[in-house]
């Protein structure tokens, strides 16, 4: 292995350091389910004459493509460039990933508020929450919070105990 193939792969490692392997998966099953549900709610949305019901209609067909090139590139198969997209996709960071996913989850909304951007851009937003949850980190441990906890209260003793003292003085 060549350290030019290698170097890829170690980004995308770091990339996905806080991440277990079951909260990848439910990120990438989320990026899919919402992926069919913009397709859906999408193409449903482009069934009238509004032309802005249209338009959010088509950026949510839009919006499934790109969720199913960057999050399932097998559903893309036939497509050259989808696994050097893919493979793009997974250099990101969360939080990169959690504004893109977000932001193209919100702009049809804004065209067209209706029930049918709501809800087909629902599932969308909710894998860029997930991404944006990764992003913030793992929560601590019980057990360096109480010695946090611990070394405050002291803390506030003293200082509840020199004032006192100064004050009997």
């Amino acid at each position: 292995m060549s350290s030019s193939a290698a170097a890829p792969e170690a980004a995308a490692a770091s990339a996905d350091e806080g991440m277990t392997w079951w909260y990848r998966w439910l990120c990438r099953i989320a990026g899919v389910i919402g992926g069919m549900s913009c397709a859906c709610a999408g193409l449903w949305n482009c069934v009238t004459i509004n032309p802005l019901n249209i338009a959010a209609g088509v950026w949510m067909m839009l919006n499934a493509f790109v969720l199913f090139l960057c999050e399932a590139p097998f559903c893309c198969q036939f497509i050259e460039f989808a696994n050097a997209v893919s493979a793009r996709a997974d250099q990101l960071r969360a939080w990169q990933k959690a504004a893109f996913y977000c932001g193209m989850a919100v702009f049809p909304v804004m065209l067209s508020l209706t029930l049918t951007t709501l809800f087909g851009n629902a599932i969308a937003f909710a894998t860029g929450v997930l991404y944006g949850l990764s992003a913030l980190g793992k929560k601590g441990d019980a057990i360096s919070y109480a010695r946090i906890h611990q070394q405050q209260k002291q803390m506030d003793e003293e200082k509840l105990t020199g004032t006192l003292e100064g004050q009997a003085l």
